[in-house]
């Protein structure tokens, strides 16, 4: 990860926060909570956020250090730091998620102690908080068998000036940002008949953006990450993407998949997909020969630039 790209504000800042703040009235500990002895941690966390903010963004954010004041210029908002919950203040300014993880001195074995957490998917915060890596993970395919030493081995020996960064995607309904599965919401993913009337501009690629670093105070480890979505329609424009979202979605692991949700979309996005293959080479934007592969211009794809000014100037 470049520290420097750690926290991003885009054009969705104000609707973001407004959408934490209602969860969290309405959810409470589902989406906020801390357990003893990570309140260091915490305030550490905290700390080190508006600091970046602050040099990171000096127009829109300023710290008074005397009194312990922190003004959030494009919100209009001052927040006493010193008489408020820290998990609250990134609730309230950052639209990105934090969960902070502790080692045990006897185990070694890092467990989650506290968090915010409003970008969640049939699970939330209370159902984690106090767990530990593996038990975070039971759901996961192949963690315990291929990941669980390692991750638990990383973690131990993380240092504080090597974060990293990963993107981890799916295909939604709309825009779900937090969807529990006792929610109407979440029954209609399971109903036939609004599958059925699904339509493929109701789709979005989701992409949980997530970092991961150590604070160098409290050794916490700090995972956070927000929820990016795009209409899958835009990939239409990106030369070689529809493929190999095609190839991924026949020939991805059967348990990986269903763990991502895509089979609630597949039937709607998979024709599309073909369309758009075949729309691309007939356009010759991808050779009718090409066996999907990673993109030469990984991350991105041929043209990127102009694609990513136009979505820009929309977004203004």
């Amino acid at each position: 990860m470049e520290p420097d790209w750690w926290l991003e504000l885009e054009s969705t800042y104000c609707e973001r926060i407004a959408q934490r703040k209602e969860l969290y009235a309405q959810y409470g500990k589902k989406i906020v909570d801390a357990l003893p002895g990570s309140e260091g941690a915490c305030r550490e966390l905290m700390e080190m956020v508006i600091q970046f903010l602050t040099r990171r963004y000096p127009n829109q954010f300023t710290y008074d250090s005397n009194e312990g004041t922190f003004e959030n210029r494009i919100l209009g908002t001052v927040t006493q730091t010193r008489r408020t919950n820290p998990l609250i203040v990134l609730l309230e300014n950052v639209p990105e998620d934090f969960l902070i993880t502790q080692g045990d001195e006897k185990t070694g074995l890092y467990s989650l102690r506290a968090g915010v957490s409003c970008s969640a998917v049939g699970w939330n915060l209370g159902t984690k908080i106090g767990k530990n890596l593996s038990e975070i993970h039971v759901p996961v395919p192949d963690y315990k068998e291929r990941m669980e030493f390692s991750m638990d081995r990383f973690f131990r020996k993380m240092a504080c000036e090597k974060p990293i960064q990963r993107g981890s995607w799916g295909l939604e309904k709309g825009q779900p940002l937090f969807l529990q599965p006792d929610t109407p919401e979440w029954a209609e993913r399971e109903d036939p008949d609004a599958q059925r009337q699904m339509d493929i501009n109701d789709v979005y690629l989701r992409v949980d953006w997530q970092t991961l670093r150590r604070l160098p105070v409290s050794s916490a480890i700090v995972f956070n990450f927000k929820a990016l979505f795009t209409p899958v329609v835009q990939l239409r424009e990106e030369p070689y993407v529809p493929k190999l979202l095609l190839k991924v979605l026949r020939e991805g692991k059967k348990e990986l998949m269903e763990y991502k949700g895509t089979r609630l979309v597949e039937h709607v996005v998979e024709p599309k997909l073909e369309q758009w293959v075949a729309e691309q080479e007939d356009k010759g934007w991808v050779p009718k020969s090409w066996e999907e592969r990673t993109l030469n211009e990984d991350p991105f794809f041929p043209g990127w630039h102009s694609c990513f000014a136009r979505v820009s100037m929309d977004a203004h």
